[in-house]
């Protein structure tokens, strides 16, 4: 099904790894209050391939510009798809961004492992989850204990080899971006954050807030992805240059 086409570019919402689409809930109902067409992606979490292929197939769907917002490792995914001709703009929410040719893993290796990378447990054969304790005090440790062990036993496994999948061209390299740091995560490096926010030019954010900003602030994710969703219009409005 197809939305329908206007100046107002649709949300397209991508969530991290060891999460699914609820991630967002609380920032959705601020973009519908804004009157936006709003998608959340469900990915499998099993490759960048496979995620991307998700997320392509909503873009897919809709007629129109789109802004696409991705979280953590919902950043790499955006950073490959993001390259669809309908993504005008790219909001990061304490993500990842590789460069064309860099995976996932090489960011995280290029700086002081964050602590819940010590919670990482495996998951089966090839797959990783992160441990209850670990969520309550290194991902969502500005969330109360119940709303952190909620993500813990909802959590989707993450397929090991998406830390080595490497991305062949960035978006973020041609359009405008924003990028919110999460000042207090402990799951995504904050100089890495920081690192990123600055490479790409990005109108940056920074939060007070654990790796999970999208629960814990949302009005703040919600505001950036409204500045986004504004400045597409505006241009979608003016028109290509004379």
């Amino acid at each position: 099904m197809s939305h329908p086409a206007s100046s107002a570019p649709t949300v397209v919402l991508v969530h991290g790894a060891w999460a699914d689409a609820s991630s967002w809930r609380s920032v959705i109902p601020l973009l519908l209050g804004a009157g936006l067409s709003v998608v959340a992606v469900q990915n499998p979490t099993t490759s960048l391939a496979d995620d991307v292929a998700a997320t392509r197939l909503t873009l897919d769907s809709i007629d129109g510009p789109v802004v696409l917002a991705g979280h953590s490792w919902g950043g790499t995914v955006i950073t490959e798809a993001g390259n669809d001709p309908k993504v005008k703009a790219l909001v990061f929410v304490a993500a990842f961004a590789p460069d064309a040719g860099q995976s996932t893993g090489d960011q995280v290796s290029a700086h002081p492992a964050p602590p819940a990378l010590g919670g990482v447990v495996p998951f089966g054969n090839g797959y990783l989850k992160m441990s209850p304790e670990s969520w309550i005090h290194n991902v969502a440790q500005d969330l109360g204990r119940e709303d952190a062990l909620l993500l813990s036993v909802v959590q989707t496994p993450l397929g090991l080899s998406t830390f080595g999948d490497k991305v062949g061209k960035a978006a973020w390299s041609d359009r405008p971006c924003w990028y919110l740091v999460s000042g207090d995560d402990r799951a995504v490096s904050v100089e890495l954050q920081r690192e990123l926010a600055t490479r790409m030019n990005a109108r940056t954010v920074e939060l007070a807030s654990s790796h999970m900003s999208p629960l814990s602030q949302p009005k703040a994710v919600a505001d950036a992805i409204l500045d986004a969703v504004a400045a597409v219009t505006s241009a979608e409005r003016a028109g290509p240059p004379a």
